[in-house]
């Protein structure tokens, strides 16, 4: 195994993976899925950092690589925007569907980690 896959292992993989057997829905669900769930929340939050860092590394990037990226912080955005539209729409309703205890707080803290992540790439896509 390669350096640079180990330190994505012990980097995103692990903590996410801890993460969600710690914290996850406390739903009807089979707790195998609930933490299966939780764990692709976590990780799809932070799995575009490697992404970044390699496009902040270098001093070219393709277009095509650039307009994804920047069409992905836009899609998160308005997922984003979804889901707080959503809580306020149900009166908070919706958050008690998800489950108890810290686990819909942290399914809307991850959508709003991995937008802030990607509005970062996306004020400089602008700005250029």
């Amino acid at each position: 195994m390669s350096l640079k896959r180990a330190q994505f292992i012990s980097l995103q993989v692990i903590p996410c993976a801890v993460l969600s057997l710690l914290i996850h829905p406390t739903t009807s669900h089979l707790l195998f899925n609930r933490i299966c769930w939780a764990f692709c929340v976590y990780l799809e939050a932070i799995s575009v950092l490697p992404q970044l860092r390699l496009m902040q590394n270098i001093q070219i990037i393709e277009p095509f690589t650039a307009h994804y990226v920047f069409a992905l912080g836009v899609a998160r955005f308005f997922s984003c925007a979804h889901w707080i539209i959503q809580v306020f729409d149900t009166r908070g309703r919706l958050l008690t569907a998800l489950g108890y205890g810290l686990w819909p707080c942290f399914v809307l803290l991850s959508e709003i980690v991995q937008t802030s992540i990607l509005a970062d790439f996306c004020y400089y896509y602008v700005k250029k």
